[in-house]
């Protein structure tokens, strides 16, 4: 655990993919062929968290659809980048705009698509029902499953890395 927080103290930014991470991985069309998912609201609020912390937040999603950016703005994700399975190459494209490095990147991915990602950042980090490969290939699996709260967890993990966990936690307890 020692190894995970040491690694959280340097993220500066966490980058998500959806299915399968902010949401369950389900993709479900209404009869009018409206596509919907669920999301968590524990992610948000350890998405909003972050802010605590001043670690910027991102998203790099394979497909395209208005409710991320619905849902990205409700969270307050910094940067949005749909319609990409390069990941790899959208994250460097995405870093050439910002003071980061990939070393300070924390990623969280579940699939094939997420892997090269994986293997490039600071923090890597997946669910527990990701695929064999990604498992084997990760830093940390969360104990949730995406879309259950595993979002969360590992903004936990970062505040705990940057030290900020507690006094953040002070704003909710009286202690």
């Amino acid at each position: 655990m020692q190894d995970l927080i040491k690694a959280a103290a340097n993220v500066r930014l966490l980058v998500l993919d959806v299915d399968g991470i902010l949401s369950n991985g389900y993709i479900i069309y209404d009869a009018n062929g409206t596509e919907i998912k669920c999301f968590n609201v524990k992610d948000g609020m350890g998405v909003k968290s972050l802010k605590f912390a001043g670690v910027k937040t991102a998203i790099i999603t394979g497909r395209s659809s208005e409710m991320v950016n619905i849902r990205a703005q409700e969270m307050g994700i910094d940067y949005v980048v749909q319609g990409r399975d390069d990941k790899l190459t959208a994250l460097k494209q995405l870093l050439l705009d910002l003071p980061y490095e990939l070393e300070q990147c924390a990623y969280m991915g579940d699939d094939l698509p997420d892997l090269k990602a994986l293997q490039s950042v600071g923090l890597s980090v997946t669910v527990p029902n990701a695929h064999q490969e990604v498992l084997s290939r990760v830093m940390m699996v969360t104990t949730k499953a995406g879309g259950e709260g595993a979002v969360r967890e590992v903004c936990d993990l970062i505040l705990k890395g940057h030290g900020k966990y507690d006094e953040y936690l002070s704003q909710y307890v009286i202690d």
